[in-house]
């Protein structure tokens, strides 16, 4: 009887052994999977994020929107990372910049999806802020010099964004 109660016992821990270290296995799996998210500025969630589609109906009738978008990143500056242009459908790109200058998206971001939650606006941006952005973005001197005409167009200032 002894016996039997040693061989229970030395079972039990064995199994109990087993299930912890799939559980730290399982925990480790997960936050690898979670470790290319990039948070910056604000610490948000996903939750209730509209789709750019959605955010180019809403701004027909607005001129201002507090929101939370989820979209795909095309361009990042490649200076400093303080700007990001995401794909509106169509063609169109809508321009990303950082509440306060406050926070930067890594370099590397283009063509990953991010979550931002902010201010949407329709905006005039200068022929200096464009012939700006184009030299943030490698431009060569030709493409930035022909830049002549400011730009009227659908912008956003986020507040935090999460680049997964």
């Amino acid at each position: 009887m002894k016996t039997l109660f040693i061989a229970v016992i030395a079972l039990t821990t064995t199994v109990a052994c087993e299930a912890q270290k799939a559980d730290k296995q399982s925990k480790k799996a997960t936050e690898q999977d979670n470790s290319h998210i990039v948070y910056r500025g604000k610490k948000i969630t996903d939750e209730g994020a509209i789709t750019t589609a959605e955010l180019v109906e809403k701004m027909k009738t607005a001129e201002k929107l507090e929101v939370k978008v989820i979209a795909d990143i095309v361009t990042v500056c490649q200076a400093k990372g303080c700007w990001m242009q995401v794909d509106l459908g169509d063609g169109e790109l809508m321009r990303v910049t950082f509440k306060d200058y406050g926070f930067f998206v890594p370099l590397d971001a283009s063509g990953k999806r991010v979550v931002m939650e902010g201010v949407a606006s329709q905006k005039i941006t200068s022929v200096d802020m464009l012939r700006h952005y184009a030299e943030d973005a490698g431009k060569s001197k030709e493409e930035i010099e022909a830049i002549t005409e400011p730009e009227h167009k659908l912008a956003f200032e986020a507040s935090g964004v999460i680049v997964k």
